[in-house]
């Protein structure tokens, strides 16, 4: 019988053994997370296009400034959430990061549909929060309602074990808080209806978020 034959490329049977083959199950999860981002963002722009462009909201409208400036916080909520579904240890953070990242991708597609739609930048000139009336005193150091900073976002990023799980978990709470106060804006400025039907199901689950997030922390005992 011929000898197996042994590569210096070949996997360290003891690394492999001392992993449990977590890392190359992890490296697969992220690559198929990275591909439910993308088809999240196609179907938000799906989403998007079926919305009635019959009143198209104005540059300076409420809507617009929704659409743009939550776009942008929700940009930080999906890095957060794939930095937790690749860096978690507890394995509902894990999941709580990839749902959340999946999930305010596609809304990020819906909200730059609607802008394109209106026929609007999609970044506009209008400072950040200008479009709630108490949008100008919630901005902090460039920052809307509930961002991380980005120390935070570093503090965050060279964390492992239960110290990233905890950290992760403090961060997207602010963070949902944050969202919920500029989403109860729109709900309560905004005019378009399929705006404020899609506004309402954003609230809704970052709410259900929000109370799994604490269960977890309470849980982590952070």
């Amino acid at each position: 019988m011929t000898a197996p034959v042994t590569t210096d490329s070949a996997p360290d049977e003891a690394s492999v053994a001392a992993d449990g083959g977590r890392g190359a199950t992890r490296r697969f999860g992220t690559l198929a997370l990275a591909a439910a981002v993308v088809v999240g963002l196609l179907l938000g722009y799906a989403g998007g296009l079926l919305t009635p462009t019959v009143t198209r909201p104005g540059d300076s409208s409420a809507e617009a400034g929704f659409a743009r400036d939550m776009s942008t916080h929700h940009a930080q909520a999906v890095q957060l959430g794939l930095m937790a579904f690749q860096q978690g240890e507890d394995p509902e953070v894990r999941q709580i990061g990839g749902d959340i990242a999946t999930g305010q991708q596609g809304e990020i597609g819906t909200m730059q549909t609607w802008l394109r739609l209106w026929k609007l930048d999609p970044t506009g000139d209008q400072p950040a929060m200008a479009w709630m009336p108490d949008g100008a005193g919630l901005v902090k150091d460039g920052l809307m309602p509930g961002m991380a900073t980005p120390a935070e976002l570093t503090t965050l990023s060279g964390s492992r074990g239960r110290q990233f799980d905890v950290l992760f978990l403090q961060l997207m709470i602010r963070h949902h808080l944050g969202g919920i106060h500029m989403i109860q804006g729109i709900l309560d400025e905004g005019h378009d209806d399929d705006v404020l039907t899609v506004a309402q199901t954003m609230k809704n689950t970052q709410q259900t978020d929000l109370t799994n997030l604490q269960a977890a922390l309470k849980r982590l005992g952070g």
